[in-house]
């Protein structure tokens, strides 16, 4: 199963890349199931916290990334793309999580 999370992972990103040149229809859910997949076989419980973070970061970059004349316009459509993939996780950790501190 580590394998399997693994592989979404680097499908995931590989997928966020191919979308953000060519834009096809099929990617927005791509990015989804495979985000589920990560956000239920790759991260731990003790990675929960380090993970929600680095997400926050990551989704505050893509406000701030647009912001840069040059350099938005062409980085936005993988970035977006990539927080689309790790928002999906990031909603199943959450998740995870809430019912984890909810049970104790």
């Amino acid at each position: 199963m580590e394998k399997a999370g693994r592989y979404a992972f680097i499908a995931g990103i590989v997928v966020a890349v191919i979308a953000g040149v060519s834009s096809p229809s099929w990617a927005p859910g791509t990015l989804a199931i495979l985000g589920v997949i990560v956000g239920l076989l790759n991260v731990t419980t003790e990675e929960t916290h380090g993970f929600l973070l680095a997400a926050i970061g990551l989704m505050m970059t893509t406000t701030a990334i647009e912001a840069i004349p040059a350099v938005g316009e062409a980085a936005a459509p993988f970035v977006v793309n990539i927080v689309s993939f790790i928002g999906a996780a990031v909603f199943v950790v959450a998740i995870k999580t809430l019912i984890g501190v909810t049970k104790n």
